[in-house]
């Protein structure tokens, strides 16, 4: 037979002699007891007319295993307890072949290997033809399988989908995407999510981008097997052609889009479309918290009403409700509710670790959680859930975002942090940050001007032209000696080095003001002037 692996006369040899042995001890007759005990433990023989089979739990000498890099491995030697105890055996047992009883292990060798030579070199030769086909086949599915992943369709191949003239309920004609640029050049930005199946990620992601480019549009969208999470920019008329064909699709329909003042060129980097694991990054596997274990819904009319109810208690003990912010601490610095606890952690991906830290905190407490737009709030309730500490756990529905459509004036103080060029979205005129330098009130975020940092710096006009645009003086210092070294640093700045991962809360009283967090985590020198600016400016 014709194949790429090849049996060598040692691995021939070494089959031959297992074979021999099965052959040997198939023919064991012992009455022994002890002999019967020791057996139990052996590899089982089964024998018929034709073939001798042996049953183990490890491979038998002389069986062909794939090896690495699809090389065949062959199987020398085991050290299975059957074999050890077959020979604490042999010295009390008796052999039975051709109507003759054998005592000694040599007789018995003799014997097979004179009268039934013929039988052992066919049953050698069916043990390595059966190896080889084995081997061969599941080298040909490998190959099968391997040419099936590099087949397997891509977002780039999948762009070869749709061609021009493709449209779909879900995928209006160009010449329709084209009537969409309005001529006054008014423009929104859409923030949007669903969790929901998604059988074909990678098809879904080819839909949006043919989609997006057909509309001029920008933004980011991630996709994954649990749903779609997206913002995009674009006219006015192009991004209600979007809502509508996203809508249309049956996957998608009764999605939830939030709309604000925006256009395309909020987003730098143009369109980025992808497929990810998680819709938000939270870095647990979605198949083990998934969406649907998330706390239930608060309307923002429900939510303004819980949050009125728990700032008019006056002491801890009449409070049982914990109102906690899934953001950043960056994202909650510019904007945050009354009496709400406030994570001084970096991004989402550290909130199972903040609450694994932090789960005290939450004991026997009834916890509201709020978000930008919702979808933090999802399996970050979720997660908060399967610690079973809680009374009950709830969601701000729309998050923030639906809040201020609904409370343009109400309770949420600050600016509303987004992930686009305008950084901030605002219904009112309060503000309840700093310049990180003079302590001033101010609210508008821009990069650190340091090329190696990524940080965003509040820095007023008055601190910019005195030339205080990096995030700390250690960053600047740092800049500096890039330029002069031309080495990318390794160092850290001061806002990097000395802020706390994972904080530890504490409970600081229980008088609650305006933009003010009930609970103050161990916070680097900065954030914590700023603090005391904050609270002293409130009275507290």
């Amino acid at each position: 037979m014709s194949n790429t692996f090849k049996i060598t006369v040692r691995q021939r040899k070494i089959t031959r002699k297992r074979v021999f042995a099965e052959y040997v001890t198939s023919c064991l007759a012992t009455s022994d007891e002890s002999i019967s005990r020791e057996n139990e433990q052996c590899p089982q023989v089964l024998k018929d007319t034709s073939t001798v089979t042996m049953v183990t739990t490890s491979p038998p000498l002389g069986v062909i295993t794939s090896g690495k890099a699809g090389k065949p491995k062959f199987i020398k030697s085991t050290k299975r307890l059957g074999d050890c105890q077959l020979n604490t055996a042999i010295a009390n047992s008796r052999w039975s072949c051709c109507g003759t009883t054998y005592n000694e292990v040599l007789e018995i060798h003799k014997h097979v290997a004179k009268e039934h030579h013929e039988e052992i070199e066919r049953l050698t030769e069916s043990r390595l033809n059966t190896a080889l086909n084995d081997m061969c086949e599941d080298d040909k599915n490998e190959r099968i399988s391997s040419d099936l992943k590099q087949k397997r369709p891509t977002t780039e191949d999948h762009k070869i989908l749709y061609r021009n003239t493709d449209t779909l309920p879900w995928l209006p004609s160009e010449k329709e995407c084209s009537d969409t640029s309005d001529v006054d050049n008014e423009g929104q930005i859409l923030l949007y999510y669903k969790y929901v199946d998604v059988k074909d990620p990678d098809e879904i992601c080819a839909w949006q981008q043919e989609l997006c480019r057909r509309l001029r549009l920008t933004g980011k969208i991630r996709i994954a097997r649990e749903g779609i999470n997206g913002t995009v920019g674009g006219s006015i008329s192009a991004t209600r052609l979007y809502m509508q064909s996203v809508q249309n699709h049956p996957v998608f329909q009764q999605i939830d889009f939030k709309t604000s003042k925006g256009s395309a060129e909020d987003f730098p980097n143009g369109l980025q479309v992808g497929v990810h694991s998680e819709i938000v990054p939270m870095g647990v596997d979605p198949d083990k918290l998934t969406y649907t274990q998330a706390g239930n819904h608060l309307s923002s009319e429900a939510f303004h009403s819980e949050l009125e109810s728990h700032l008019s208690k006056n002491t801890s003990d009449e409070k049982d409700t914990v109102f906690v912010d899934c953001r950043n601490f960056y994202e909650s610095r510019i904007g945050q509710f009354p009496g709400a606890l406030a994570p001084d952690i970096r991004k989402f991906s550290y909130w199972p670790e903040y609450i694994d830290k932090n789960v005290d905190t939450f004991k026997d407490k009834r916890v509201i959680m709020y978000c930008t737009g919702g979808i933090r709030c999802e399996r970050g309730s979720a997660y908060l859930k399967s610690k079973g500490v809680c009374k009950d756990v709830l969601q701000l529905e729309g998050g923030i975002h639906r809040y201020m459509d609904k409370y343009p004036n109400g309770l949420f103080k600050g600016k509303l942090f987004v992930f686009d060029d305008r950084y901030a979205i605002a219904t009112n005129e309060t503000t309840i940050s700093t310049c990180f330098y003079c302590a001033q009130p101010w609210d508008k975020y821009q990069p650190c001007s340091s090329p190696h940092c990524h940080q965003l710096v509040l820095s007023c006009p008055q601190c910019r032209g005195q030339g205080s645009t990096a995030c700390c003086h250690s960053c600047k210092e740092i800049a500096e000696r890039v330029e002069v070294e031309g080495q990318r640093p390794k160092e850290e700045c001061e806002c990097t080095r000395e802020r706390v991962r994972i904080p530890q809360e504490t409970i600081c009283g229980d008088k609650l003001q305006q933009g003010i967090r009930t609970c103050i985590p161990n916070v680097t020198t900065r954030d914590k002037l700023q603090h005391d600016e904050e609270t002293s400016s409130t009275g507290q």
